[in-house]
C-alpha cells in the first residue's frame, strides 16, 4: 500500500517572510482553483488542437478588438516567437484576422472572427459557470471581496495597456455592456 503524501510544516526550516507566516492554505487553493478553472476550457481546446496559449490570445483579441500585436505581447508576457506560432495557427484556421493600422500601416491589429468569438464565448461560459457556482456560496459583499482580492494580486506597478484600461474603467471592458 502506497503511503499518502503529507504536507510538511516548512515553517520549521524556512525563514518567515517579513509579512508574517507563509500562506500555504491560500497558495495551494490558488493552484487547485487555477487548475480546475483552466481545465474546463482545456478539454474543449484539445478538440481543436489548441492549448492554453491559444485560449489566452483568443480571449484578449476577442475582448479588445483591434488589439495591437505589440500590446498583446505585453499582456501575455511571452516571446514574439511563441506568440507568432500561436497567431499563425489562429490566423490560418480562421479564428482571428490581422489588419494594418489606419494611421500606421506597420501596426498589426488583431480581430476575432465570428468563429473565434463563438469559441471564446463557449470557453467563457464554462468558466463563468464555475465562477457562478463558487460565488453562490457567498454573499454579494463576499463576491466584492473576492474581486478586490484578485485585483490586489495583480502587479499594478507594471501594468500593460489592457490592465490599465481595466483598472481605469472599473469594469472589465466595453464589451461587458453587450
Amino acid at each position: 500500500m502506497k503511503a499518502e503524501a503529507q504536507p510538511t510544516d516548512a515553517t520549521v526550516s524556512t525563514p518567515q517572510p517579513a509579512g508574517g507566516p507563509l500562506r500555504w492554505d491560500i497558495i495551494e487553493l490558488l493552484f487547485f482553483a487555477y487548475r480546475d478553472f483552466v481545465g474546463d476550457a482545456d478539454h474543449v481546446l484539445e478538440e481543436f488542437g489548441f492549448g492554453r496559449a491559444h485560449h489566452r490570445v483568443m480571449h484578449f483579441v476577442t475582448r479588445y478588438p483591434g488589439l495591437k500585436v505589440a500590446d498583446l505581447l505585453d499582456v501575455l508576457r511571452i516571446t514574439k516567437q511563441s506568440l507568432g506560432r500561436v497567431l499563425k495557427q489562429l490566423l490560418d484556421e480562421g479564428y482571428i484576422v490581422q489588419k494594418a493600422g489606419d494611421n500606421d500601416r506597420r501596426q498589426r491589429l488583431l480581430f476575432a472572427t465570428p468563429k473565434g468569438e463563438a469559441l471564446v464565448v463557449k470557453l467563457a461560459g464554462l468558466q463563468t459557470a464555475r465562477i457562478t457556482r463558487a460565488l453562490e456560496a457567498i454573499s454579494p459583499e463576499g463576491a466584492d471581496a473576492v474581486r478586490q482580492f484578485l485585483l490586489g494580486m495583480v502587479d499594478h506597478t507594471d501594468p500593460d495597456k489592457v490592465l490599465e484600461e481595466i483598472l481605469r474603467s472599473g469594469r472589465t471592458t466595453a464589451k461587458d455592456a453587450r
